[in-house]
């Protein structure tokens, strides 16, 4: 299974957990300069994966309909043949996309095919006050999740996707063995996480974890990776195309930049915490671990949290404490990385104007609560304010996602060939876990960047 396919079916199988929730929705309020049936008559092809999203889209689709006077033909398929299908559909026939809109993957996927010339920018459409409303506000949308959505067109750089959901990366842990072996404190930074991961393992003789993550050795390790080294940098640059592993230059790799290598170090520290075949486990079976009451702490995506709370299936449900990843850098605050689902247009779409109308009735902020409740990952600050999008979810894991949300970079680095990068910096995990010294490793890395980047 290559990257591009099981971070699909990771990031869409978390969001599956998520259990059906009675929503209502509401039109977006009217505004006097704005008219959302101003393209009435018109048609849009909406192409989507079964999703907690896609079920959204369905329940708000009538109201869409009629408020707007846009036909939509909504096409979804199972996850496993999403990929495909798009792929085919964004190159159509007779120089036309087959479809309007479709559910962007906001990582690797979706600059490829910005690199082929087969995403729309939406950045007219956004700067036009008439297919534009003025309650829209992408700025409720944090900076960092915004970034993922531009790509440099003739030396600007545009919107080219609109946020539907989004995983963060933050801590999990089990209670009852916080309470058992630590007397009910939470670490408050990663030094204390880590000292308190390997008591836990000690303390219990290996009978628990200190500690779970993803320890295979591979390139879709890097978002949750990539939340550890933002935690351990802090505020700094990471500008696309080269996010914090080059420092504003190809030519300039950073591996042996000592913060970034403290991060890969926490990485491995944990790892050195945790059950013995932990090189083995990927996300399911780090997360099912974690869920079967085996290990005291654990990283990553942050839309675990319904799965994990669900009573019916779920043996630590209602025992789970959240917190963002404890912080690990000068500023005192913490800093992580997400992964997102978001909407995009085909540059050969038949009707791309009335695709940006549907684009902007789905993920404006009246029906934002109300499609979010369906997955746990809303992308608007304001519905994590809200308390009926708050009601629906353990008010932990709430207080826990808003708080990353505001300092979370994106993980993708915008270069073809990034997944040959990555699993070198997954290398440097490995290298530390062996045994090896963390500087010593971080500089081997430097040097191979170096030469990848020359060759």
């Amino acid at each position: 299974m290559n990257s591009k396919r099981s971070n699909f079916l990771f990031h869409t199988t978390l969001l599956s957990a998520v259990s059906a929730l009675a929503v209502g929705f509401s039109a977006p309020d009217a505004q006097a300069e704005f008219s959302w049936d101003q393209l009435s008559g018109q048609s849009v092809t909406v192409m989507m994966p079964e999703h907690p999203v896609t079920d959204g889209v369905r329940a708000v689709l009538d109201q869409f309909e009629t408020d707007t006077g846009i036909a939509v033909n909504l096409q979804t398929m199972a996850e496993d043949l999403y990929f495909d299908r798009m792929e085919v559909a964004l190159r159509g026939s007779g120089g036309n996309s087959q479809m309007d809109v479709y559910f962007l993957p906001m990582d690797s996927t979706a600059y490829t095919q910005h690199t082929n010339g087969l995403v729309h920018s939406l950045q007219a459409f956004i700067d036009n006050p008439d297919l534009t409303a003025p309650d829209y506000n992408l700025a409720d949308m944090p900076a960092g999740f915004l970034d993922s959505t531009k790509y440099n067109l003739e030396g600007n750089w545009e919107y080219h996707g609109i946020p539907a959901s989004f995983e963060t990366y933050i801590l999990f842990a089990n209670m009852d063995h916080v309470n058992t072996y630590l007397g009910g404190k939470m670490p408050a930074s990663m030094e204390e996480l880590i000292t308190a991961a390997h008591k836990i393992k000690e303390d219990s003789n290996g009978a628990v974890a200190g500690a779970v993550l993803r320890g295979i050795r591979s390139d879709t390790l890097i978002d949750t990776i990539t939340g550890f080294v933002n935690n351990s940098v802090g505020p700094a640059d990471r500008s696309a195309p080269y996010n914090i592993w080059f420092a504003g230059g190809w030519d300039k790799p950073q591996m042996d930049h000592p913060d970034i290598v403290r991060g890969l170090a926490n990485y491995a520290e944990l790892m050195k915490a945790g059950p013995v075949n932990i090189q083995a486990m990927d996300w399911p079976d780090a997360s099912q671990f974690f869920q079967a009451g085996g290990a005291a702490f654990f990283i990553d995506a942050s839309l675990f949290a319904p799965g994990f709370e669900a009573p019916d299936e779920s043996p630590i449900a209602g025992q789970i404490g959240y917190s963002v990843i404890p912080v690990d850098n000068e500023q005192g605050e913490p800093y992580t990385a997400h992964w997102q689902w978001g909407y995009g247009i085909p540059q050969n779409a038949a009707n791309p104007e009335a695709g940006w109308l549907f684009i902007q009735y789905m993920s404006h902020p009246d029906n934002a609560t109300a499609i979010g409740k369906l997955h746990g990952g809303a992308p608007r600050l304001s519905t994590w304010n809200d308390a009926d999008y708050a009601s629906s979810f353990p008010q932990g894991y709430v207080d826990a996602v808003a708080a990353a949300m505001p300092n979370s970079q994106t993980s993708v680095v915008q270069r073809a060939g990034w997944s040959e990068f990555a699993l070198r910096i997954v290398d440097v995990i490995q290298a530390i876990y062996g045994g090896a010294d963390p500087a010593t490793a971080g500089a081997a890395a430097q040097a191979d960047f170096k030469t990848m980047m020359a060759n």
